[in-house]
């Protein structure tokens, strides 16, 4: 399958960067062609708040950085960078009356895969692959089930 790089967004570190998030990745990965973008939606409300309210990124003045890869025609690959926090982020057990929480728990059953590292200028990047297509989500379905 060919990675096949799409955008790259630059944002400020605040909460109003998820919506304008959210909204550019589905018209880019609609343009390139993917048919359901509503669960990348999610992964990059997750990540993307979570980068503002867990990074230096969400002090004044941070950003946040967004790339969005297509690979093939059925899976999707954000990457999300911010300049690093105190804490590594992980799924975390909730109890049922948190407000908060579930993010990485919420990523993590929806991509594919996904993953922590840091990048290049001393940050952090968070990674998610994601299936655009009803007919992948169903065939991965089918194999876990086996």
């Amino acid at each position: 399958m060919a990675d096949r790089f799409l955008a790259e967004l630059a944002l400020p570190g605040e909460l109003g960067s998820v919506r304008v998030a959210r909204h550019c990745v589905k018209i880019v990965l609609t343009a390139a062609g993917h048919q359901d973008v509503a669960d990348v939606q999610l992964v990059v409300t997750e990540l993307v708040a979570n980068a503002v309210q867990h990074s230096i990124s969400g002090l004044a003045g941070g950003l946040i950085t967004l790339d969005v890869r297509s690979i093939g025609d059925q899976l999707a690959r954000i990457d999300v960078m911010d300049d690093g926090g105190l804490t590594v982020p992980h799924v975390r057990r909730s109890d049922i009356l948190d407000c908060s929480g579930r993010g990485l728990h919420l990523v993590a059953e929806t991509a594919l895969r996904w993953g922590v590292g840091d990048n290049a200028l001393g940050g952090r990047v968070i990674w998610a692959e994601v299936l655009t297509a009803e007919s992948a989500r169903a065939a991965v379905s089918d194999l876990e089930e086996m």
